[in-house]
């Protein structure tokens, strides 16, 4: 039997019934449902509405209900619109007419609020997880190359020198953020919507706050109006992915330019890599291509959503059934990228040689406009004759270590015999130790406060 139609004289038309029902993909809340209903039931019998016995009786039902859906044995039948329809009536069929007491007071408004909101909670905690394990694939081979020099880039032009060690380790904070983000949003997600009603609250004395406690919130919501059609939390954890997903993608572009032979700084295992079905030769970072891809799928979810709520009036409103398939894609999204992008970086291979030949005098530059800082000069000045000097070297076809010391005299008198202490990679490197620099022990700093953010 339907929830609604008494109103109607006639049944809903088949082709309606195919947009309208969204029990292909909301069936995915089964276990939020029956939870919540079970917490409800209870709610129901301290409020005096239905007996200790009714109440024992629907509780019962719906656990038979939910061990029918953990074995895939759960039929589903033709009035089944959504998932609270479904188990509603199989509830039904197994105690009788007790179990149409269940829906007192409560409308599927508040009903699939609430189921949404505790299967993101749930959703967020496992998304959580999965992001520290490619933190700490960061952490550990980070770990190995605190010392190894590479060059830096900017514009994708050599920049400066760094190490391999705090190129990973950009990553890991990028991610940490993501997770600050998924923790803010998770403690304002943890409100419940339940005794809202459709949207003006529930005529019965049931306990709200009892009720939020033992679902797992923090507590009820505020406004019963508000809780019914309150979609933020979607639109968060959407944010929250797609910009996690704009971090791998970053991630993933470096890692297809650095595993180009033309670079050749790093070497994606053969399991993480594939092949050409016509050239040979090829090793293809597929997985890191299929990163920047889904990107964009995800940044999509996101834009579609805020699309959908921008018009809406208050209260709840159908359009809001176009919630969930984009969070269940994004989410599905993420399950399948975050655990092949942890495989990739835990089995990369860093080519140390590769990095240190990359290595070019240019790099240095910075470091040699800061020697003649060292000599009293102001910087700007200081970058104008270094910048002269660069240009000397390019006009000669010479490194700009291998520019005599006369010459640079002519440029500045400030240069002295102590010039070439300049052209160190890793006394450049080790000057930068200052918190967040690239030297090797301010990195180890850094991996030492990534593994208390981890071990927390």
């Amino acid at each position: 039997m339907s929830l609604w139609g008494g109103r109607f004289s006639e049944p809903s038309d088949a082709d309606l019934r195919r947009l309208n029902d969204s029990i292909g993909y909301d069936r995915a809340l089964y276990a939020e449902d029956i939870e919540g209903s079970v917490v409800y039931a209870r709610a129901l019998a301290d409020a005096g509405v239905i007996t200790a016995g009714e109440r024992e009786a629907i509780v019962g039902g719906l656990r038979q209900v939910k061990r029918e859906f953990d074995a895939e044995r759960f039929e589903l039948a033709a009035g089944d619109e959504d998932i609270h329809t479904a188990v509603e009536r199989r509830l039904i069929e197994i105690v009788g007419e007790v179990g149409g007491k269940l829906h007192t007071g409560r409308s599927r408004n508040d009903q699939v609020a609430t189921d949404f909101r505790l299967w993101t909670m749930r959703a967020a905690d496992k998304l959580r997880a999965e992001i520290r394990q490619l933190q700490a694939a960061i952490v550990s081979l980070a770990e190995k190359h605190t010392g190894t020099v590479m060059p830096g880039y900017t514009h994708m032009q050599p920049a400066q020198p760094i190490t391999a060690g705090h190129w990973l380790m950009s990553f890991f904070w990028m991610l940490e953020r993501d997770l600050d983000r998924l923790k803010a949003a998770r403690g304002r997600m943890a409100l419940c919507p339940l005794g809202s009603g459709a949207l003006a609250g529930t005529p019965f004395a049931i306990d709200r706050q009892k009720i939020a406690t033992e679902l797992g919130f923090d507590g009820p919501s505020e406004n019963s109006l508000d809780a019914v059609s309150d979609r933020d939390f979607v639109a968060d954890t959407l944010y929250i992915v797609s910009i996690c997903a704009i971090h791998l993608s970053r991630l993933a572009e470096d890692v297809l330019i650095y595993s180009n032979p033309a670079f050749g700084f790093i070497t994606l295992d053969d399991r993480y890599s594939t092949g050409s079905s016509l050239m040979p030769q090829k090793r293809n970072a597929d997985p890191m291509e299929l990163t920047r891809g889904k990107t964009g799928r995800l940044i999509g979810n996101l834009t579609g959503l805020l699309t959908t709520l921008k018009g809406l009036p208050s209260g709840y409103n159908k359009d809001l059934q176009e919630d969930k398939e984009a969070l269940f894609d994004a989410l599905d999204t993420m399950r399948q990228l975050l655990p092949v992008v942890t495989a990739t970086v835990s089995s990369l291979q860093v080519n140390v040689e590769a990095m240190e030949l990359a290595l070019t005098d240019d790099l240095l530059a910075t470091d040699l406009a800061d020697y003649l800082v060292d000599k009293g000069m102001p910087f700007r000045q200081s970058h104008h004759i270094v910048g002269a000097a660069v240009r000397l070297a390019a006009q000669r076809g010479e490194r700009l270590s291998q520019l005599p010391l006369r010459s640079l005299k002519r440029i500045s008198a400030s240069f002295g015999d102590d010039v070439a202490d300049v052209f160190d990679y890793m006394r450049s490197i080790r000057q930068r130790d200052a918190y967040g620099g690239t030297a090797p022990a301010a990195v180890r700093a850094q991996i030492a406060r990534a593994k208390a953010r981890l071990d927390a």
